[in-house]
């Protein structure tokens, strides 16, 4: 059985997708009275100089039924089979728009929550394609997809808070409001849904103590594979990369990728962190 497999913008894979043979479905940004398709139509960059001028803060929507429906038709014709891989469904609607449109072809289409976003989604996409390429099949892959959605660590930090609180996606971060000036936080992705994991007075502290954080959970691990994400310049994550890589841990750097319109939407700038697995 071929397998064909979907994801969404969210995961951050841009033109490794295509390299991949994966289609990719576009959120939505809705950004000064317009309607915009993350990664196609909008960037992080014109988000954050539009609210810095005075813009209202931008929302964001997951794809509709039907933007699934073309999309597994499309893949319905080169595949017997598609695999379906989103974004968190406690952090987005884009799980439940795919499941409406997964019925429409009985037996033919299987939606994966990955309670993650970003590379989180993009890491699962990455092994998913790696596995059928080798020969499993789906029950096989799907296994491999449960373990790594449960047994993987994510850490990344902001410049501010600010964008996560007004879109209402602040989780457990809440407590992390109202905190001296100059402290940084540091969140996870738990269950499903952005959590605070520490906070850090200043730039340096926390990326150490985010270090520290990978440190503790690869210990006794043989190979881990390393995903970053950044939302504005590359730079911006090269120290943190060259403290993760001095650890002298058995890390596989796979993807560095920059985030796209709709999670920077919700984070607001100066995002970078990391998410990991262990093979």
């Amino acid at each position: 059985m071929k397998i064909a497999i979907v994801t969404d913008s969210t995961s951050d894979l841009q033109a490794r997708a295509a390299e991949m043979g994966v289609e990719v479905v576009p959120l939505y940004v809705n950004f000064q009275g317009k309607i915009h398709k993350d990664w196609v139509e909008i960037t992080p960059a014109d988000i954050f100089a539009g609210v810095a001028a005075g813009a209202g803060m931008p929302s964001t929507s997951q794809p509709s039924p039907a933007d699934f429906k073309a999309a597994y038709e499309r893949a319905l014709q080169k595949a017997d089979h598609v695999l379906s891989i989103h974004i968190s469904s406690k952090l987005s609607g884009t799980v439940g728009s795919a499941n409406l449109a997964a019925q429409e072809f009985p037996g033919k289409v299987t939606v994966f929550d990955s309670l993650a976003a970003s590379m989180g989604i993009g890491m699962m996409v990455e092994r998913a394609k790696e596995l059928l390429d080798q020969g499993a099949d789906l029950k096989q892959v799907l296994v491999e997809l449960e373990r790594i959605r449960a047994d993987h660590i994510v850490r990344f930090t902001l410049a501010t808070l600010d964008y996560l609180k007004k879109n209402g996606r602040i989780g457990g971060a809440q407590a992390l409001l109202g905190g001296l000036l100059g402290i940084k936080p540091i969140l996870t992705v738990k269950e499903g849904k952005v959590e605070a994991a520490g906070r850090a007075r200043g730039e340096k502290k926390a990326l150490a103590e985010m270090v520290e954080s990978l440190k503790t959970w690869a210990a006794g691990r043989q190979k881990i594979r390393i995903y970053y994400l950044y939302n504005a310049e590359e730079s911006d994550v090269a120290a943190f990369k060259a403290a993760v890589q001095a650890t002298g841990l058995p890390l596989e750097e796979r993807i560095t990728s920059s985030i796209g319109g709709v999670i920077s939407t919700h984070t607001g700038p100066g995002l970078y962190g990391y998410y990991a697995y262990s093979l």
